[in-house]
């Protein structure tokens, strides 16, 4: 079986509702993965948009949800899951709205596309205390197993 991330709420290049957007509650969507492979130790859940500030001429990857050391096996997050109520031994990084929570699309202009990656690694991350995404994918770096990505995308309005 192949790595895989989907979601209840929108298809693979589906529109995301505005119910997980700043023009909604702005709460995460609910994610579900399967089929990582044997020897994966953790896993690191990434959303971004590589579309800021503008699709036409996009200048930066927005980091809007960063989840690392996820346990294998955990099978996805629930909507709107709170820091708190992560599995086991699983920690927040720091997105590009300074905070360690999801932060919902608001695209300033134009329809954007949100990745939602996880990555299968060999091995448990330490405690990096609220890392940004440069931080994760260095410390990721040769322990990456597999990896599975979903892009939803969105435009105000929608």
């Amino acid at each position: 079986m192949a790595f895989e991330i989907t979601s209840s709420a929108f298809t693979h290049n589906g529109r995301i509702p505005a119910r997980y957007t700043c023009e909604g509650d702005d709460v995460s969507p609910p994610l579900a993965w399967r089929g990582e492979p044997q020897g994966a130790k953790s896993l690191v859940l990434i959303v971004d948009d590589p579309d800021a500030p503008d699709p036409a001429a996009p200048r930066m990857t927005w980091v809007h949800w960063i989840v690392y050391n996820l346990p294998p096996g955990s099978g996805g997050l629930a909507e709107a899951v709170a820091g708190d109520a992560l599995p086991g031994g699983a920690r927040s990084g720091r997105n590009n709205f300074n905070r360690t929570r999801y932060g919902g699309p608001c695209p300033p202009i134009g329809r954007h596309r949100y990745f939602h990656k996880i990555y299968a690694l060999d091995t448990v991350l330490p405690d990096m205390n609220d890392p940004a995404k440069a931080e994760v994918v260095a410390a990721m770096e040769g322990h990456v197993l597999a990896q599975a990505e979903l892009i939803g995308t969105y435009q105000k309005g929608d």
